[in-house]
């Protein structure tokens, strides 16, 4: 959240509150007429205070026409001397604003502290601190060890501030209820991206981007919550990835635009498109739909319509007869079946008339046959191959099976010559001595 929205949204605390809370004076004669209520707070509804002392010392410290250090002196002076006030609530509210439009962070987040300890359902308060503990939390170290309490902190308030924000009745609040709700989701949303519970992060940070789509600090909170589920909901965290790169200090753009088009690569199986993508989060346009990767059918009728079947490997066969739909097998297949082919592979074992062979790449990893080469007649002993020797040969196909996979070969033909062994070195006995 920025930081000028919860200015904004504590804001009121500093101007509006300081007249819409105004005290009704319990003893008017006693009171300069320069000092009466206004006439927007009614005195039958507002709170009394019946010390004309009192009520003066309120009245002058929260007069807005004072700078901020002016009524920073005088709350705190009218809280030390009126701690058990009708006004101490409203007098913290308005201190806490006026500490926070004076940049001082540490009174403000204690005089909130102070306040919602008071008040356990002041929005205000519990605004203020649940979005400080989440930014204190977000930027520290990572051997700090007050993060974690932070965070903890921040989720606390944020959750105790929508259940307040349900029920509260003052219209100015309700009129930042949007922001105010955009605030509390955020605290509790990096705190479950902390604990890992990222359906919980992506729920909580969503509603906070939608209201803040250029806030770095939750958008890629946001990218990293849809992308760490399982299994990872790439749609979203592709494009909120890159909504971060858009939106990034320019120190990290090119390290989250780096890991944006890494998770779309990842997704899609190709870059093609991901400049469409990244200009679209740049110019924060709607959501773009990321195309998933090709499924293997498709992949094999790309395949099919773009390559001559005699230029595939054994490799692209077999992932056709694998992966395709039967009308692209059938196109490879009408043109291989009962034509000679010459092939390499590995031998993986062999007996006189059936080679098994392993022809892919992966399968010779794996050492696992998918070519069965039949022969017409027994292969002599001295040309069997010795399992695992690299093999050139020559075969008809002549059936297939998709799963496992296996191909018939007939007409095996060996190419691969055998080279003969070296003939064992005669040792001959030493000439007896003469």
């Amino acid at each position: 959240m920025k930081k000028i929205l919860l200015t904004v949204v504590l804001g009121v605390a500093v101007g509006a509150m300081a007249q819409s809370t105004t005290p009704a004076q319990g003893q008017p004669s006693a009171a300069p007429a320069t000092q009466a209520a206004p006439a927007a707070a009614p005195a039958s509804q507002a709170p009394v205070i019946k010390d004309p002392a009192e009520y003066n010392a309120y009245v002058g410290a929260v007069d807005p026409s004072k700078d901020a250090n002016a009524r920073i002196s005088g709350l705190e002076a009218f809280l030390t001397q009126y701690p058990n006030s009708v006004m101490k609530n409203q007098a913290l509210e308005i201190l806490m604003g006026t500490y926070q439009q004076a940049n001082n962070m540490k009174k403000t987040m204690e005089t909130a502290t102070k306040l919602v300890t008071a008040d356990t359902c002041n929005v205000r308060g519990l605004a203020l601190l649940a979005y400080f503990d989440r930014v204190l939390a977000q930027s520290a170290a990572a051997n700090d060890p007050n993060a974690k309490q932070e965070v903890t902190d921040g989720k606390k308030y944020g959750q105790q501030g929508l259940d307040c924000l349900d029920k509260a009745t003052d219209p100015e609040i309700k009129k930042l209820s949007g922001q105010m709700t955009g605030i509390f989701d955020a605290a509790i949303g990096i705190a479950c991206l902390q604990d890992k519970d990222d359906a919980c992060a992506a729920k909580a940070l969503r509603t906070t981007v939608d209201a803040n789509p250029t806030d770095f600090s939750v958008v890629y909170p946001l990218a990293l919550a849809y992308l760490g589920q399982t299994p990872p909901d790439y749609q979203n965290g592709i494009w909120f990835a890159a909504r971060a790169a858009a939106v990034a200090p320019p120190a990290a753009q090119a390290q989250i635009e780096k890991y944006a088009r890494g998770q779309y690569v990842k997704f899609h199986s190709a870059d093609d498109g991901w400049a469409d993508v990244l200009a679209a989060a740049k110019a924060n346009a709607a959501q773009m739909p990321i195309k998933p990767a090709p499924t293997p059918a498709e992949q094999v009728h790309a395949l099919v319509t773009s390559k001559k079947v005699e230029e595939m490997s054994f490799a692209e066969m077999q992932f056709v007869f694998s992966n395709g739909a039967q009308a692209d097998q059938d196109v490879v297949w009408n043109a291989i079946k009962d034509k000679p082919i010459q092939l390499n592979g590995t031998i993986i074992s062999t007996t006189p008339t059936e080679f098994l062979i392993a022809g892919s790449s992966d399968d010779i990893d794996a050492k696992k046959a998918d070519i069965t080469l039949q022969f017409a007649d027994k292969v002599g002993v001295k040309l069997i191959p010795k399992d695992g020797a690299s093999f050139d040969f020559r075969g008809e196909p002549a059936s297939y099976t998709p799963s496992p996979f296996m191909m018939i070969m007939a007409k095996g033909v060996i190419l691969t010559k055998t080279v003969p062994k070296p003939a064992a070195p005669v040792h001959h006995k030493p000439a007896a001595a003469q």
